[in-house]
C-alpha cells in the first residue's frame, strides 16, 4: 500500500477554524487527521503541500515511525508548531488507515486497552454574561448534562497582575461555580499563562477554598523557572504543556518537577504515537496526562485512542457539547460524552468516518483569538462584540 496524495479541508465555526487532512492510498483506503491552528492555518496548508511532494507521495502509510522521522528531520530546519501540527494530521490519518486495514482500533495497535471509559471535562460552557448568577446557571447545566468535571478562566482580560477589585470578582465567579457543581465535581482553574509568579501564587491562595483540581498555565509557558516557583508555593496541582509542540522539549519540564499534569495536544505534538511516547516518559516521573483538546470529533477520536492505551491518562477536554456543537456533523457517529465519560471506540482505525459533504457546509470563518481583549470569554459572535474572537483550551 502506498500514499498517492493528500487533500485538505478547512472547516469554520464562529470561533475556531479546524483543518482536516485526508491521506489517500492506492488501495482505496483513506485516513483522516485534524488540528486547530490559530492564525497560522494558511502556513499549515502551505507546509502540507510541500510535504506531500517531499515526503508523502509514494510512502508506506504503515511505516508511521519512518514517515514522522522524515517529515521532522528531512528538511533540516527545526520543526516548530506548524511542522509538528502537519505531521500530527498525517500521522493520525496513517494510524486510521492502518487500523482500518487490520480491522482493529488504533489503541489495540499501541499496547491494548487499559480502560474502557475515559472521563471528560467540559470547556466552552461559560459563553454567557460574566456574572456570578449567569455562571452559576451555566455550570449547573454542565453537571445536569452528566459531566463531573469542568474548566474555567475567570480572570477576564487579566495580564501580569490583577488588581484587588478584579481579583475579588474572579473569586466571586469561582465561588458561584463551585456552589453550582457541588463538592465532588472537579473544577479546573485555567490561567492561560496570564500572570507573574507573585500574582499567580496570590490568586491560587485566594481560590484555594474552592478546591481547584489544577492550576493551568499560571505563568507564561516559556519560562520554566517561574513555573517551578509557583509550583513550590501552592498546594494545587500544576497543569501545563499545550503550547509545547515537541515531546523532546518536555524534558526540562520533567526535570524541574514543576508539573503534575501535562497537556500535550495530539494535533500539535506530532500525533498519537508521539503523544504515547511522551506519556510513557511522564509515567516515569509520576506525571499524569490530560491532553489539550480544543478540536472537533476527529481530534477527539484520536485523543481517545491515546487514552485507551495509556495507564497514566487522567481526563480529556471536550468543547463540542457547549461550543459550536455543529462541528460534530463532519463525521458520522462522533464521540459522545455520556454520564461524564467517553466510551472507548471499538471500530477500526480512529473509529470515525469523515463526511466531506457535511464539512463543506461549514466554510472557513477566519476565526482568531485575542486572549487579552475584553469579552473574549463570550466567544464574540454570541453578543456581536469582537466578532472575530476565538477561544483556547
Amino acid at each position: 500500500m502506498r500514499i498517492t496524495r493528500i487533500t485538505t479541508q478547512v472547516v469554520g465555526t464562529p470561533w475556531r477554524d479546524l483543518s482536516y487532512v485526508r491521506v489517500h492510498t492506492d488501495e482505496g483506503l483513506t485516513g483522516v487527521g485534524e488540528t486547530r491552528m490559530m492564525g497560522r492555518t494558511d502556513a499549515l496548508l502551505g507546509y502540507l503541500r510541500e510535504a506531500e511532494r517531499n515526503h508523502l507521495a509514494g510512502s508506506d502509510p504503515f511505516a508511521v515511525e519512518d514517515l514522522v522521522r522524515r517529515m521532522k528531520y528531512g528538511d533540516f530546519g527545526r520543526a516548530g508548531e506548524i511542522v509538528m501540527s502537519g505531521i500530527a494530521c498525517v500521522e493520525m490519518a496513517c494510524w486510521d488507515i492502518k487500523g482500518k486495514a487490520l480491522g482493529v482500533p488504533v489503541w489495540q495497535l499501541l499496547g491494548g486497552r487499559v480502560t474502557p471509559r475515559v472521563k471528560a471535562y467540559a470547556n466552552g460552557w461559560y459563553t454567557t454574561e460574566r456574572t456570578p448568577e449567569a455562571y452559576h446557571r451555566a455550570a449547573r447545566a454542565v453537571v445536569d448534562r452528566g459531566y463531573r468535571a469542568l474548566k474555567i478562566d475567570p480572570f477576564g482580560a487579566g495580564r501580569t497582575e490583577l488588581d484587588p477589585a478584579a481579583s475579588r470578582y474572579a473569586v466571586s465567579l469561582i465561588e458561584a461555580v463551585r456552589d453550582a457543581v457541588g463538592p465532588d465535581t472537579e473544577l479546573m482553574l485555567e490561567m492561560h499563562g496570564r500572570f507573574s509568579p507573585a500574582t499567580a501564587i496570590r490568586l491560587a491562595r485566594e481560590m484555594a477554598p474552592f478546591q481547584p483540581a489544577w492550576l493551568e498555565e499560571p505563568v507564561p509557558p516559556e519560562n520554566l523557572k517561574t513555573l517551578a516557583k509557583v509550583a513550590g508555593s501552592v498546594e494545587q496541582p500544576i497543569a501545563t504543556g499545550e503550547r509545547i509542540h515537541d515531546r523532546i522539549e518536555f524534558r526540562e519540564l520533567f526535570e524541574s518537577q514543576a508539573a503534575d499534569i501535562i497537556q500535550p495536544d495530539v494535533g500539535h505534538i506530532g500525533g498519537i504515537l508521539e503523544a504515547r511516547k511522551l506519556a510513557a516518559t511522564a509515567e516515569t516521573h509520576c506525571v499524569l496526562v490530560a491532553p489539550h483538546n480544543v478540536g472537533g470529533p476527529v481530534l477527539t477520536a484520536a485523543s481517545l485512542q491515546l487514552a485507551g492505551c495509556t495507564p497514566n491518562f487522567k481526563i480529556l477536554e471536550h468543547f463540542n457539547d457547549f461550543a459550536d456543537a455543529e462541528i460534530g456533523r463532519v463525521v458520522k457517529d462522533p464521540p459522545q460524552v455520556v454520564d461524564g465519560y467517553f466510551t472507548l471506540p471499538s471500530e477500526p482505525g480512529l473509529g470515525i468516518e469523515f463526511d466531506e459533504d457535511a464539512a463543506a457546509e461549514l466554510p472557513r470563518r477566519q476565526a482568531r483569538f485575542d486572549l487579552w481583549s475584553e469579552g473574549w470569554e463570550r466567544r464574540g459572535p454570541r453578543d456581536g462584540r469582537n466578532s472575530r474572537a476565538g477561544a483556547s483550551g
